[in-house]
């Protein structure tokens, strides 16, 4: 039923891991859940990865069953809605709301990964995150003895900065689909957006090498109390100091372990510019942690997560 030692690396958007003792890809509920129960009977641990955009594989890899759900699907539910699978990608639900004149999603435009994963870490950009256009969000508890369904509205989705309720109870929820609400608009207006924030990733961000996005949680201006009056100040959506200002202050920019680099173009990258492993990259961002709390007394937090 699972394939079994599949090399993560080929997966990771990072192009950085070890091999997974078992991994299953389903496109079906019904052998979703097979598999759950499988892998009880196996006494093996279970890790949902999605799109494998924000997830730092271990180079040992993962001595377990890695769950890959693929469920891939679009439509409108009503003028306003669109329910999607939770392995939709992020630019096929863009494209689909363009094509349909609804606005709601040209934030994420260029974000990569899926809708599940998106909705896991309540991804955000240019002051705006998934939470604003959340209806409901369906998953699969397979947590008890026998697997069950939820439905959720957003409120109970408990969405916070770069984070969720699925997030917390970390791998006993697998989300299946989605409803997004979304506003009806000119589809000039919608594609112009679209545009600007695709050509503000280019021009802003190391498209050139893999990574995971932003390594750290940007700091809530509320939570610090930076003596720098040239410190800038964003919304995101609520204001914050950027990291990467914190990270370039504190000298790191260009800085590189091993294969990993801290992106010249964007601090808050590390990128993978030479067959970077995991170690390297833990070594930096243990580094720049360091770094940054010397400097500005400030704890920083990792966005990405470990495998």
């Amino acid at each position: 039923m699972f394939d079994k030692n599949v090399p993560l690396k080929q997966i990771s958007y990072y192009k950085i891991g070890g091999e997974a003792k078992y991994f299953f890809k389903t496109k079906n509920i019904d052998d979703l859940i097979s598999a759950v129960l499988k892998s009880r009977q196996l006494n093996e641990k279970i890790f949902i990865l999605a799109g494998a955009t924000n997830v730092l594989i271990d180079d040992e890899g993962f001595d377990g069953l890695i769950i890959n759900p693929d469920f891939q699907f679009i439509k409108k539910d009503d003028d306003y809605f669109i329910k999607a699978g939770s392995g939709t990608p992020m630019k096929d639900l863009i494209n689909f709301s363009l094509e349909n004149s609804l606005s709601g999603l040209e934030w994420a435009a260029g974000l990569p990964g899926t809708l599940g994963g998106a909705i896991r870490g309540n991804a955000g950009a240019f002051g705006k995150e998934m939470k604003d256009i959340i209806e409901s969000v369906v998953s699969l508890n397979i947590s008890q003895k026998k697997p069950q369904i939820i439905k959720r509205d957003a409120i109970d989705c408990q969405f916070e900065y770069r984070s969720s309720i699925f997030k917390k109870i970390q791998s006993k929820e697998i989300i299946l689909e989605a409803s997004l609400k979304l506003t009806k608009e000119n589809i000039f207006d919608i594609n112009q957006e679209i545009e600007k924030n695709i050509n503000y990733r280019i021009a802003n961000h190391p498209m050139d090498y893999p990574s995971l996005g932003s390594t750290f949680k940007n700091i809530p201006l509320k939570n610090i109390n930076l003596k720098d009056e040239n410190a800038p100040i964003k919304n995101d959506p609520f204001p914050i100091i950027p990291v990467a200002y914190l990270i370039s202050k504190a000298g790191l920019i260009g800085t590189s372990i091993g294969g990993a680099m801290i992106s010249p173009k964007h601090p808050n990258f590390i990128i993978n510019v030479s067959e970077a492993t995991s170690s390297d990259v833990k070594k930096l961002i243990q580094l720049t942690k360091n770094k940054v709390k010397e400097k500005f007394n400030i704890e920083l937090v990792e966005e990405i997560e470990y495998l």
